[in-house]
């Protein structure tokens, strides 16, 4: 099978994107670590006077991680359910939409994490991202059942 070259393009662009938002948040984690001093091991904060090591929860540190924890379990099925359904045959605006509703959907669901900005907000960016990996897996399944 082929893929078209387009096609190919809107999804590597995408797939790019996410993987470098998830490598951002690593960077946010440590960063909110740092300026509130609270560390999970002990050889990260031995150069701080005072730090917080392995002990009590800092919602502010946990609020990052969540939020990194929450793209990891949905960006990594996306790069896989994005490349499957290239084989699919979808059509460029499709594809395009459906990678685009997902970059959108979970750039938009860290902002609303991190700025605490309230109820449904986070959950409407979570599912219109978990409804473009729902559409994709189905469409794969769909196609690929079909020529079984």
């Amino acid at each position: 099978m082929n893929v078209d070259k387009e096609l190919f393009a809107a999804f590597a662009f995408h797939a790019g994107l996410m993987a470098v938002k998830t490598l951002f948040m690593s960077f946010l984690t440590a960063r909110q670590r740092f300026a509130k001093n609270n560390f999970i091991s002990r050889e990260d904060g031995k150069t701080r006077p005072g730090a917080k090591i392995g002990t009590g929860v800092d919602e502010d540190v946990e609020r990052v991680r969540r939020a990194h924890q929450n793209d990891i379990e949905n960006i990594f099925p996306f790069l896989t359910l994005g490349f499957l359904y290239l084989f699919t045959n979808p059509g460029l605006s499709t594809a395009t939409t459906v990678f685009r509703l997902f970059s959108g959907a979970r750039i938009l669901h860290s902002v609303v994490y991190l700025w605490e900005i309230p109820q449904p907000s986070r959950a409407l960016a979570f599912f219109a991202g978990m409804g473009a990996n729902l559409y994709m897996g189905y469409k794969i399944l769909s196609t690929f059942m079909s020529a079984m």
